[in-house]
């Protein structure tokens, strides 16, 4: 397991797809931003969920993906929306 694996909500799996995408580090995540690390993983992956999504977004700020605050956890559901396939 890599830097990624050590972030919350970041297991095996995600910091393998976050990898394979070309993210390989924190300051590379954080740049990305959680919605296009998330369509990057989506695009190897069709069956990426919100709960990856908010993932991402706690592993950002340092957080479990349950205390993200209603009124980003609105705006990202909204984007899981627009892009899920």
């Amino acid at each position: 397991m890599g830097e990624l694996s050590k972030l919350p909500n970041i297991g095996k799996v995600i910091e393998s797809q976050l990898n394979e995408v070309g993210i390989n580090t924190y300051e590379d995540l954080k740049d990305y931003g959680a919605e296009k690390a998330w369509l990057k993983i989506q695009s190897i992956d069709e069956s990426a969920c919100i709960h990856r999504l908010m993932a991402l977004e706690g592993a950002i700020l340092g957080i479990k993906k349950s205390e993200l605050p209603q009124i980003r956890k609105d705006e990202l559901k909204e984007f899981y929306n627009k892009y899920k396939k």
